[in-house]
């Protein structure tokens, strides 16, 4: 489905829109929930879940208006009226300013983001320093994908600073990630970051491939809102927390 707020003066064109696909669980991989020519297609009244793959502002001089937060509420709502078997609303997001993150980390003068086991498990499997390795994945992916030894081997360590980057990088009291603070704004909890989620060239370069799903509870849309907006507190599931420790 696919939801839109318009303007009278623009009764073609609209002002903001956003793509939900209905389905049975919360989606992890952007390729397999578009690949409609090889994915069967779920009746709408036996999915359990909705989610939210894509949003776009259609009008450049409205750009930085929130109107995608009173649309995803909206949205919300609505669905939970058409089909009472959906019980989950969630995102399938991307993590555009992780790889740069990284990047920039990692050009810091004594920088180490990897925990000392982290290190050495890497190091008996890479054949050069985890932190060329770094420096390079973003824009390499032959380095790794589709090496299964190499890819266990970066894929804790890796996860571990995404979810440190969404949750903790900040500039100022917002989360450093557009894409988040987005929807940390509108109220949604940090559920789980996805392995592999979009392999597609964008995706590796942008972050590795991964991607996160934010999860949205009517009743923690208003106290969640607040308490990031009043003090960047970030809501995380319990699995999203335990890729900090």
């Amino acid at each position: 489905r696919c939801y839109a707020f318009f303007h009278h003066q623009m009764p073609g064109e609209p002002i903001i829109y956003v793509w939900v696909a209905l389905v049975k669980g919360i989606s992890n991989n952007v390729q397999a929930l578009l690949d409609v020519r090889h994915r069967e297609v779920e009746e709408p009244d036996e999915a359990d879940t909705a989610v939210f793959y894509s949003i776009s502002n259609a009008q450049a001089g409205l750009k930085g208006i929130s109107f995608g937060n009173f649309l995803i509420k909206r949205v919300v709502n609505a669905l939970a009226s058409d089909f009472d078997n959906l019980k989950t609303f969630a995102t399938l997001s991307p993590i555009p300013g992780f790889c740069s993150w990284l990047q920039q980390q990692l050009a810091e003068p004594g920088a180490d983001l990897l925990l000392k086991a982290e290190r050495t498990a890497l190091e008996s499997t890479l054949d050069e320093p985890a932190d060329q390795t770094f420096q390079l994945m973003c824009r390499d992916h032959s380095l790794w994908y589709r090496d299964q030894e190499r890819e266990k081997a970066i894929q804790a360590p890796l996860m571990r600073l995404c979810a440190h980057y969404l949750s903790q990088a900040k500039r100022a009291n917002n989360a450093l990630d557009p894409v988040a603070h987005f929807h940390l704004s509108n109220g949604a909890i940090m559920e789980r970051i996805d392995w592999l989620a979009d392999t597609s060239a964008k995706g590796f370069k942008q972050s590795a491939g991964m991607m996160v799903n934010y999860l949205y509870k009517t009743s923690k849309f208003e106290k969640n809102h607040e308490a990031y907006s009043s003090a960047g507190k970030v809501q995380m599931s319990g699995g999203f927390k335990s890729l900090l420790k």
